[in-house]
């Protein structure tokens, strides 16, 4: 997640490869706040926040990926898509390691044939289902994904 993130926007060669993976038909998610969207985008982050939907949509064309931009109301942009804003969620999920429990549970419901977009905007809605209803203090990222467990062996065992 952002360790990546930030290694992709720092290097000029992972940006190439990145955008490069959809002409062998590699499917690519990345999952950005608004500050790592902006170094991706070399511009700030009050920029990315001025135009969210903007900023998600030229993430997902310059890399070629598809984009869950974070924040409330994430957006899942990818090329040639008509970009999603996603309703689930709260400032809740503004806790430390929410986003990465987020990336983590996109990827562990990626399946090898699944098209990115469908599999990210499922991971996203989820996600945000999980931090339902808002709580107050903090959101433990280990109960965010204790959550996430319960609730999908509920829709497996249905």
């Amino acid at each position: 997640d952002a360790d990546a993130l930030n290694a992709i926007a720092a290097d000029p060669a992972l940006q190439a490869m990145t955008s490069a993976r959809a002409a062998r038909s590699l499917q690519t998610i990345l999952t950005p706040h608004p500050l790592e969207g902006a170094r991706l985008l070399g511009c700030s982050a009050s920029e990315i926040q001025a135009d969210r939907l903007a900023a998600a949509t030229e993430l997902a064309r310059r890399y070629a990926a598809v984009v869950v931009l974070k924040g409330s109301g994430s957006i899942i942009a990818a090329p040639d898509e008509r970009p999603r804003l996603n309703a689930t969620g709260n400032a809740s999920l503004a806790t430390a390691g929410t986003g990465d429990v987020l990336a983590g549970w996109i990827g562990g419901r990626w399946l090898a044939d699944a098209q990115a977009f469908e599999v990210a905007t499922r991971g996203v809605i989820e996600h945000g289902n999980a931090a339902e209803p808002e709580r107050t203090g903090a959101l433990r990222a280990g109960d965010l994904v204790e959550t996430l467990y319960r609730r999908s062996r509920r829709i497996v065992g249905a």
